[in-house]
């Protein structure tokens, strides 16, 4: 009969603790300090100087820290978004607009990236480093929460150090009342001080609620992940698997001196790179020539002396065909892509006529992306200038940009990864180019000229404040108003105002808003324009 021996079980291991991660005397004065920040600048407050003055505090806590030699000193992207989050700061303390507000956040977050891995190009790749980072850092803080385990050593050491801070505050306790008892004027002196504090006292504890704590919690987690960096190495590592250009491909053949070999069935076979070159070529002629006779109606129509025929739908005419013509510009580019992503790069026979077809196709949509610049000029010519209009031209920027480097990739067999790092650039800088524009004041300014005989007053009223000057200077230009709509927010129905209706609604607005500033508008929340429209407002 066979006999199994049971083994007497193993030692059960220690249970380690998560390492906590290493703190610089620099890190641990500055976190606190930064938390206590935060709750003072944005606790009940609007965003304005508290954003500029945290983003500083932020970037000049980074910028300590980092050796003189640091890798991230060599990195044109760490010194281009450290520009551009200067700049954004900037734009906050004097204009305080959305555009301004959110490429200061966008800059200070892909800084942080770039700090933490400076040899990154992809803005998406520093972003995300970036927040994974402030995601890995509130873990690796919470060893420093934990009480330490007991010990004979440990409880020395406690018994130690508390009396070595007790014996002092007893000391002058002893010191105090006999001093309060021998001099009354010293008596006096501390029991003012000591009402003071009390009031003080008094006065703090009804403002700390849970909604606070919690705010200042957040405000926590947020400086620590803004100041203490955790190496994150992955998108690096995937962003150095990515070139500039596109190889010949030599490699999943079936094969052993190939980095990547493939024995599986070929469904590719060797004339098929010639067949995929036909397919190009047909793509590229035919859309060549549906694109070419578009462009010859819009050119007619829309370029040589556009007028709106009496009924004529300017809204659907812009709307709908803005809409299609974006998407069909897109999917144009996507097929160029598609096309010269591998080896057709290096089809010999037919390369300079594939080339030339596709740079054809780019010229036409350049065509097709000025046709639809036009459609907004028309529409903003007859109805006036909005935010969504203005963001279609900072769209129509960024489609001409992507068609140029979509030409880099044609002539320059460019890759997909460089056209993302070069696009994301542009969409940044742009980003930058919004923040720089006071778009609302050019709005007003612009909506309300004699020119119109119509204007959505509703939608100028529930604009920042910093425009009230411009509407309460203008408000004379009403009367010559034929239609003025006044529409409460978040209604969809039209009210047709009088001029001297709509006068008087700006009138109780600017009234409200100047009787409010004061009370309702502190320090941490204030901007250059709000505050030179409040004062132009009072007198």
């Amino acid at each position: 009969m066979t006999s199994f021996s049971v083994s007497a079980p193993a030692a059960a291991a220690p249970v380690t603790r998560r390492a906590a991660l290493p703190l610089t005397s620099l890190q641990k004065v500055l976190l606190p300090l930064g938390a206590v920040l935060f709750d003072v600048l944005f606790w009940n407050q609007e965003v304005g100087l508290n954003l500029s003055v945290y983003t500083l505090f932020v970037v000049g806590a980074t910028l300590a820290g980092l050796p003189r030699r640091a890798a991230a000193w060599r990195s044109g992207y760490f010194r281009l978004m450290l520009g551009g989050t200067l700049v954004s700061v900037g734009c906050v303390l004097l204009l305080g607009s959305g555009a301004a507000k959110l490429a200061c956040v966008a800059s200070l977050l892909l800084l942080l990236g770039y700090v933490n891995q400076p040899h990154l190009k992809l803005l998406a790749f520093a972003l995300l480093t970036s927040l994974t980072s402030a995601a890995r850092v509130v873990p690796g803080l919470l060893p420093y929460l934990r009480l330490p385990s007991g010990g004979a050593g440990r409880w020395s050491r406690t018994r130690f150090y508390g009396r070595l801070l007790l014996m002092p505050l007893v000391v002058l306790g002893v010191f105090h009342l006999l001093f309060s008892m021998a001099n009354p004027r010293y008596a006096a002196l501390a029991s003012a001080a000591f009402a003071t504090v009390g009031e003080w006292l008094a006065a703090l504890l009804p403002a700390i609620s849970v909604p606070h704590l919690v705010f200042f919690l957040v405000g926590v987690v947020l400086t620590a992940g803004a100041l203490v960096l955790v190496p994150v190495h992955f998108f690096l590592d995937r962003e150095s698997r990515f070139g500039e250009f596109v190889r010949r491909q030599r490699d999943r053949v079936a094969s052993f001196s190939v980095r990547n070999p493939n024995f599986r069935a070929q469904t590719f076979r060797s004339l098929d790179l010639r067949k995929e070159y036909l397919a190009a070529l047909a793509v590229f002629g035919l859309v060549n020539v549906l694109l070419l006779v578009v462009n010859i109606i819009d050119i007619n129509w829309i370029w040589l002396g556009f007028t709106p025929s009496p009924g004529f739908d300017l809204t659907q005419f812009v709307h709908e065909g803005t809409y299609v013509l974006i998407l069909s510009i897109l999917v144009a580019m996507g097929i160029v892509l598609w096309f010269f992503r591998r080896n057709l790069n290096f089809y010999a026979p037919g390369l300079r006529a594939l080339r030339w077809g596709a740079t054809v196709w780019v010229v036409q949509n350049a065509v097709l992306v000025v046709s639809v610049g036009l459609r907004n000029y028309y529409y903003i010519t007859y109805t006036g200038l909005a935010y969504k209009r203005i963001g279609v031209y900072g769209f129509l920027l960024l489609t001409l940009f992507g068609l140029g480097t979509v030409l880099l990739k044609i002539w320059q067999r460019r890759s997909a990864y460089s056209l993302v790092r070069l696009n994301a650039l542009a969409a940044y800088a742009l980003l930058l180019l919004l923040a720089l524009g006071n778009w609302e004041i050019w709005m007003v300014r612009y909506n309300l000229s004699p020119r119109f005989k119509a204007v959505d007053l509703g939608f100028l009223l529930e604009m920042p404040e910093r425009v009230l000057p411009e509407l309460a200077a203008r408000q004379s230009v009403l009367n010559g108003m034929t239609r003025i709509v006044i529409s409460s927010p978040g209604s969809y129905t039209e009210v047709n105002a009088t001029p001297a209706e709509a006068q008087e609604a700006i009138k109780a607005r600017v009234t409200g808003w100047v009787r409010n500033y004061p009370e309702y508008h502190s320090w941490q929340s204030w901007t250059y324009a709000e505050a030179d429209a409040y004062e132009r407002l009072k007198q």
